[in-house]
């Protein structure tokens, strides 16, 4: 006992460091209220989590190479004393991106929505409680004619993600047919252009899941349906931001690869962590952007001078709540490199950690997007309550 003894000194000094920050940060108000509202309205960590596992089932389904059913053996976790461990030294460099990534998702789009988005494309077409019928009203009130414009573009890009899988399920077949080189170049303009459906649509579920962390905050209870086309109506206003997010990740990350299809464009891979450093750089930069836009009602320059004058009133309460974030995607990123490390070719152990890691990933993420409501909220010193009500 004494000889392992040493080895629990450096847990339990993690574990003291973090009970101290999150017991004496200047924003635990705000951590704790999130915690009651998630507890409240728990779809706000389901929905993560659901997205989380249903990507992470079409990876498995579809890269996985499952040779027999004794593959996916749940008994591979007896053998659990026996799998090697790595140690930090050999996992770290995979976590600070996908860290910084899951940090700027909770201002901007959480998690990836594909393949759940093609279900969503078709309750979108057949006007699924109304959403139809609200996002055509909401463009035309809030842009008129250059309405008409976006929603093409949505529609669009609608159709191009009820076709992506299509596309890719026939792929093999249609070989004989088209050749490889078109085939990609096919695969790839459809991903693209879907890719701006997914987006938004993860936008929308974020815009909708701060108007329940909303009505918590007010103590006002809400119609199911009326609260969807209620966040339509906000998200039409956020779509001011998100285009530009759309545009910018067109621009350095899915227009490079797509290009590259077409026409010889060198190491066009390296540069794609860099893009993606970019694009969270940017969004953390413009955090309070989406949340102001979505609560207010207002036009992308005024979000912007609030988010300026937010910044500079709360520097230091919104480097708390960044590193904190950080703290809780480090720790959930390092256990899943780790133990996807430890568990190699082990499908069956693969299946159940990734199920449960969607699930922690979506209750850490559900939590800090509450809680960022709940900050915005208790320190923004502009028009708290002032909002500007929607005029239809």
């Amino acid at each position: 006992m004494w000889q392992t003894a040493p080895r629990l000194y450096p847990l339990l000094g993690l574990c003291g460091g973090y009970a101290l920050v999150m017991l004496f940060n200047p924003v635990r108000r705000a951590l704790v209220d999130g915690f009651r509202c998630v507890g409240r309205y728990k779809r706000i960590w389901i929905a993560f989590a659901l997205l989380g596992f249903a990507y992470f089932v079409f990876q498995f389904v579809t890269f996985t190479p499952i040779r027999n059913w004794s593959d996916l053996d749940l008994g591979q976790i007896a053998s659990l004393r026996h799998w090697y461990w790595p140690r930090f030294a050999e996992i770290w460099r995979e976590t600070p991106l996908p860290v910084l990534e899951g940090v700027a998702g909770i201002f901007d789009n959480a998690t990836t929505t594909y393949p759940l988005s093609v279900v969503a494309a078709v309750f979108m077409l057949i006007n699924w409680r109304g959403l139809h019928g609200a996002l055509v009203r909401a463009l035309w009130k809030r842009y008129r004619w250059w309405g008409h414009l976006i929603y093409l573009i949505l529609l669009l890009s609608a159709l191009a993600s009820l076709l992506k899988p299509i596309v890719f399920w026939r792929l093999p077949e249609w070989s004989a047919l088209v050749p490889a080189a078109g085939l990609l170049r096919i695969s790839a303009t459809v991903d693209a252009s879907a890719f701006i459906f997914e987006y938004l649509l993860g936008v929308y579920i974020q815009v909708y899941l701060i108007s329940v962390c909303l009505a918590w905050i007010k103590g006002v209870s809400f119609e199911e349906g009326e609260l969807f086309r209620f966040a339509m109506r906000r998200f039409t206003y956020v779509l001011e931001w998100a285009g530009i997010v759309v545009a910018i990740s067109t621009l350095i990350v899915r227009l490079p690869l797509v290009l590259a299809y077409f026409t010889n464009i060198p190491g066009v891979l390296d540069y794609l962590p860099l893009a993606r450093l970019l694009m969270s750089g940017l969004i953390i930069g413009f955090c309070s952007v989406q949340i102001s836009l979505a609560l207010h009602n207002e036009t992308l320059l005024e979000a912007m001078r609030a988010h300026s004058q937010f910044v500079r009133n709360n520097a230091g309460r919104l480097a708390w709540f960044l590193i904190i974030c950080g703290i809780h995607f480090s720790a959930i990123m390092m256990c899943d490199a780790i133990v996807r490390s430890a568990i190699a070719d082990r499908l069956g152990a693969l299946f159940l950690w990734k199920f449960s890691f969607a699930f922690l990933r979506g209750i850490v993420v559900g939590w800090l997007l509450a809680s960022w409501v709940c900050l915005f909220r208790q320190y923004e010193t502009r028009r708290v309550n002032q909002e500007k009500w929607i005029q239809y």
